[in-house]
């Protein structure tokens, strides 16, 4: 069979964005078997934002699963976003994986935002200042509690999601200098020691959409400006 995971991220939904979202998603079921959100669902990360993007997918009976994006930290009302997403029945994932069964296949995914830190020859370590070494160690937190996702799905399919990119193929197009803020290749060394059949990101909204892991595992930049689309579907054959 053929497997449709439809993905998108940094949707940044606010008022403003609610008729282009109601529309972008009123067919989603008729092109997907899985709907996946990959980070920045809101702009400010405030729980009212984050209603548009529920109130455009309430008719949607796909199953979902999302990762937070910076953006939405950005009101300290994380915890907020998370409970509402799951009420809406969204799988949250922070570290950990869900399953869903799709005509007798299961799909499992491992999520994590990710964090940044740079790919290899230009990254950062976890020495010096305080503040360096948190910024590493969260990323090194971030990529352990992947690997742990990643391994404990026993699924016909299994697809990493995160925010934040684990190789620098998709940042093609940003500017070099910010390539530590926007990913780091500790996700990509967990995702080709645990193995994936597809990786999704958003988060680097200049990048490029195709890239890969060293191991050959597929990654895909599904931020919204990157795929020009409301979604993107991912045909996997099963």
């Amino acid at each position: 069979m053929t497997l449709r995971i439809a993905a998108v991220g940094d949707v940044h939904a606010a008022e403003d964005t609610r008729a282009a979202l109601i529309e972008g998603f009123a067919h989603l079921d008729d092109q997907a078997d899985v709907f996946l959100l990959a980070g920045d669902l809101t702009t400010h990360g405030r729980p009212r934002e984050l209603a548009v993007l529920l109130d455009a997918l309430e008719g949607s009976r796909v199953p979902k699963a999302a990762v937070l994006g910076n953006h939405d930290f950005q009101s300290d009302l994380a915890d907020d976003l998370r409970t509402d997403l799951r009420r809406a029945g969204i799988h949250v994932l922070d570290g950990n994986a869900t399953t869903f069964e799709v005509n007798g296949t299961t799909v499992g995914i491992a999520g994590t935002p990710g964090f940044g830190g740079g790919f290899e020859g230009a990254s950062a370590s976890d020495f010096g200042e305080p503040e360096m070494k948190a910024f590493i160690r969260h990323t090194k937190r971030m990529a352990s509690q992947l690997r742990d996702a990643l391994g404990s799905l026993d699924t016909d399919v299994r697809i990493a999601l995160l925010h934040y990119s684990p190789v620098p193929d998709t940042l093609s197009g940003e500017r070099l200098e910010i390539y530590p803020f926007l990913g780091s290749y500790l996700l990509a060394e967990v995702i080709d020691e645990c193995g994936a059949d597809l990786a999704l990101h958003g988060h680097a909204h200049a990048g490029k959409e195709r890239g890969a892991t060293p191991g050959g595992v597929p990654v895909r930049n599904v931020a919204q400006a990157v795929i020009r689309h409301s979604f993107r579907v991912y045909e996997l054959d099963v």
